[in-house]
């Protein structure tokens, strides 16, 4: 009972270290290629090295961390391939599930919505990319939240958690994209409140998706 009880209490220490990390990849706190000193991450969360240990390896698995020999662990580089392949995967996956969410939308998420479209363009005068990320993923999230098929939303969200460690600097790369992205959001907005046809917001999402990934692209070939 007393080793279960150790355990449990390891695990909720993994949990933490693992959410807490993770934010600030989200962030951008810990930027692509930021060394993640495991003993220095255990200090500063008040735990020993074990939890963040455990909590490193999980983030791994996620394709947030990499570990190298004699390197360390780091948080992940922008890889241009897997960037392309993740975003090309969640327009479609994305899109799908904002169509199916969409009839199970109701108002005050809607007007959630419209909320948050109205800060990010108020970060658009003083450009803040870790500002305009956080909202950014509040966004989308309300859209393909009521997602009922769970396997669906599962996919969403790992192809989101895979994009947090690029989604800053891709809008400290491109700030151009970023008021192109609120005006989109204006448009899928717009077709939800009028109660568009399914295929029409799946496309409009995929669209948004894409157009990223096409500023992107084009900045990087620049």
């Amino acid at each position: 009972m007393a080793r279960e009880a150790v355990n449990g209490a390891a695990m909720s220490k993994s949990r933490i270290a693992y959410q807490w990390i993770k934010a600030r990849i989200a962030d951008g706190t810990f930027s692509p290629g930021y060394r993640l000193v495991l003993g220095q991450l255990a200090q500063e969360l008040g735990v020993s090295v074990v939890p963040i240990r455990e909590a490193i390896r999980l983030l791994e698995a996620e394709g947030l961390v990499t570990f190298e020999r004699h390197v360390g662990a780091q948080v992940a580089m922008a890889d241009e391939s897997e960037y392309q392949h993740t975003m090309q995967t969640l327009a479609l996956v994305e899109g799908y599930a904002a169509a199916l969410a969409a009839p199970l939308l109701p108002p005050a998420a809607l007007a959630r919505a419209r909320t948050l479209n109205t800060e990010l363009a108020a970060c658009l005068g003083h450009f803040e990319p870790a500002r305009f990320t956080a909202l950014n993923r509040d966004f989308h999230a309300v859209l393909f939240g009521p997602c009922p098929n769970p396997q669906v939303l599962d996919l969403v969200r790992r192809g989101w958690d895979r994009l947090s460690g690029l989604r800053t600097s891709t809008f400290s790369f491109v700030p151009g994209r970023a008021r192109e992205s609120v005006a989109e959001h204006e448009h899928i907005l717009g077709l939800l409140g009028r109660g568009a046809p399914a295929a029409e917001v799946e496309r409009a999402v995929r669209e948004h998706r894409l157009a990223t990934l096409d500023a992107f692209l084009a900045h990087r070939r620049h």
